[in-house]
């Protein structure tokens, strides 16, 4: 597949403050490209450096190897959400659909045909006379990326789509987007929820601007490396402040209904672990070696500050 969006050594400074540092990135048609990490990891700042709504200090962005760095004449090509769409409360699912259909410039013969259509992909279309303000949290990002596919681009950047959504409404905007993925759409996604990276083919792991690591969530996992245990204990707030405190207890991170700790002594094991908490006066239901998350690599990257 050819690549259709890239980026090289883009750079933003905020106020002397590097938001984004030595950013390169390739996204492909059909592809999904993830961009993880937390808030204020330079996401969003990514995202309209390749909409070329702010110009970077420094790196390029091509489109189809064409140089569109600060161009926003690209966004004919380009469909980008950003977290706040702004839709118009007052008006109904279709008169939103309709609106941006003409801000796009969507030739009329074309409008009512597309307009149909992503009703239905997105299941919309037993609430286009509804208002947009009366809609769920979910069923609005749904008309928020149908207003932004309305002009059909070829590449759709989308900077937090399942933020505060439900988790049904999650599962049904990725269905969506795997569905344009089948159509060749290339989809750069943001996300703060690791979990989310499962359903990419490729994730960037992004932290105080820099790309710490980019694979497939596959090989991400395996270049974890420590010893790494699941801990089922009570209670869990208390056991994790106490493995925090302990000189060779690595990280702690909660994972659902228990932790995932790792050891960076060597010489110490599962039977070590069980031992300190149950001398606490804690009481513990197991503790397994485990399967690391992506969770755990990014913990583990950004207290190593590795760079790859």
């Amino acid at each position: 597949m050819s690549v259709q969006l890239s980026a090289t050594g883009l750079r933003k400074c905020y106020r002397g403050l590097p938001a984004v540092e030595a950013l390169s990135l390739e996204l492909e048609a059909g592809t999904i490209l993830g961009l993880l990490g937390p808030d204020g990891a330079g996401k969003t700042t990514t995202m309209r450096l390749l909409t070329g709504l702010i110009r970077p200090d420094g790196g390029q962005v091509f489109l189809d190897s064409r140089d569109v760095t600060g161009q926003r004449a690209s966004s004919g090509r380009i469909g980008y959400m950003p977290q706040r769409f702004s839709l118009y409360p007052d008006l109904t699912v279709e008169e939103n659909l309709l609106f941006y259909a003409r801000l796009f410039g969507v030739r009329r013969i074309e409008r009512r045909e597309r307009m149909t259509r992503l009703l239905d992909f997105a299941r919309l279309e037993p609430f286009r006379r509804r208002r947009a303000g009366a809609l769920s949290g979910g069923m609005k990002q749904k008309l928020a990326l149908s207003c932004t596919l309305i002009h059909a681009p070829d590449v759709l950047l989308l900077d937090e789509p399942t933020t505060g959504v439900d988790p049904i409404s999650r599962v049904e905007l990725w269905d969506i987007l795997h569905q344009l993925q089948a159509d060749a759409v290339a989809l750069l996604v943001s996300t703060p929820y690791m979990d989310e990276a499962d359903r990419c083919d490729e994730v960037m792991i992004m932290r105080e601007g820099r790309v710490l690591t980019r694979g497939t969530p596959a090989r991400l996992r395996r270049s974890f490396d420590a010893a790494l245990f699941e801990v089922a204990v009570e209670p869990l707030g208390e056991a994790a402040r106490l493995l925090e405190s302990i000189d060779w207890i690595g990280e702690v991170v909660p994972f659902g209904t228990s932790l995932h700790v790792t050891l960076d002594d060597p010489q110490r094991d599962a039977a070590a672990l069980r031992t300190l908490l149950e001398e606490a006066g804690l009481e513990v239901d197991r503790v397994d070696p485990a399967e690391p998350s992506l969770e755990d690599v990014f913990v583990a990257l950004a207290r190593e500050g590795v760079q790859a």
